[in-house]
């Protein structure tokens, strides 16, 4: 386990189920066979307003990092792209915090 991992989830690693892969494309084409549908959260020319996307299956959100977001060759993957509408200057949000906001929603 990785110390950081275990710093961070604060004990949660043990009851989420979750797991590391070598290739985000693999786990795609892996998810898609079990008839997941992908689901990117991401700036893109091609994404809907969050609020508009409800899942009519299974779905795999699939988030990138901070600074590089999800990589266009992930994104062209993605059944559906949702993104957060903001407002002002500031176009980006903490990972962690747009994550929670679009899990709330698909959970709903």
């Amino acid at each position: 386990m990785r110390k950081d991992f275990h710093k961070a989830a604060l004990g949660a690693e043990h009851s989420v189920p979750w797991e590391q892969v070598e290739s985000a494309l693999d786990l795609i084409k892996k998810l898609k066979k079990e008839n997941y549908e992908m689901v990117g959260l991401e700036q893109d020319k091609r994404a809907i307003d969050y609020k508009r996307y409800k899942p009519s299956k299974k779905c795999a959100l699939i988030i990138g990092n901070e600074v590089e977001g999800v990589s266009k060759e992930v994104l062209n993957q993605c059944d559906k792209i949702i993104e957060i509408p903001m407002k002002g200057k500031k176009e980006s949000l903490n990972v962690s915090v747009a994550t929670g906001i679009a899990l709330f929603r698909l959970l709903d």
